[in-house]
């Protein structure tokens, strides 16, 4: 199993908005979610409109290419890409996993 971590950049005046969406995500992004094998997905958020999100998954590469081959994931993305910072495509193309330095279990 992979641990992956990510951040990412709302911009602070479309983060309660961010927010909110993400208190009703589409059922049909969570079933397509589940289907590629993202497990144990969060995504907090600090008031600057930083964002930490943490997955587990068997293949993080695998999972992303799961989820960049269905419908439902292109609708969502880019209904999010403008409530981001610094990315010139969508918000899924952006997450650069972080390194993993220590892990307790």
């Amino acid at each position: 199993m992979q641990r992956v971590c990510f951040l990412l950049k709302v911009r602070q005046d479309r983060l309660e908005e961010y927010r909110e969406r993400h208190q009703a995500v589409w059922p049909d992004m969570l079933t397509a979610l589940r289907a590629a094998g993202w497990r144990n997905y969060s995504i907090f958020s600090r008031d600057d409109g930083l964002l930490v999100g943490y997955l587990e998954t068997d293949d993080f590469d695998a999972a992303r290419a799961a989820m960049e081959n269905t419908e439902v994931n292109a609708r969502w993305q880019a209904e999010m890409a403008p409530f981001f910072e610094g990315l010139d495509g969508r918000p899924d193309e952006g997450m650069v996993p972080l390194a993993e330095v220590f892990h307790l279990d």
